[in-house]
């Protein structure tokens, strides 16, 4: 049996994924060539290619810039507050939002930086919040 055991998984998770493994290989290393990959560490390639996975919600608040707001105006104020009181999953999808990616980027949420701008409108009630992700730009209304 354990003979069996044995072989049935060497052939699940190696001898029947062997071809599509290395077809996809070649295509990846065609486009992505192994000698410019070495000189990453496995973890330094992880990040690199899925972000960090660690957020740090107080220093992306930090790093905010404002356009025809300030930091203590009562619109931001209130922002903010909701959003510190927003579950991780809920957080996560306004990065995602904001920049199009739910991934930190490899430099780091300490060098990320995005805009809250004034949403202009004749009646703010009407209006949802909107971003451009290209740069990282939120326009709330007020």
């Amino acid at each position: 049996r354990k003979e069996f055991v044995d072989l049935f998984v060497n052939y699940v998770f190696n001898e029947s994924v062997r071809k599509p493994f290395e077809d996809f290989m070649q295509g990846f290393l065609r486009g992505c060539p192994a000698r410019k990959w070495k000189m990453f560490l496995p973890v330094e390639l992880q990040i690199v290619l899925q972000g960090h996975t660690e957020f740090d919600w107080h220093l992306l608040e930090k790093n905010v810039m404002y356009s025809e707001y300030k930091r203590f105006d009562r619109t931001i104020r209130n922002f903010w507050a909701v959003f510190h009181k927003l579950p991780e999953e809920k957080k996560k999808m306004f990065f995602a939002f904001l920049t199009g990616s739910a991934q930190i980027p490899a430099y780091g949420l300490e060098y990320f930086t995005f805009c809250i701008a004034y949403l202009q409108a004749e009646n703010p009630d009407e209006m949802y919040p909107s971003a451009n992700t290209c740069s990282h730009i939120l326009f709330l209304p007020k």
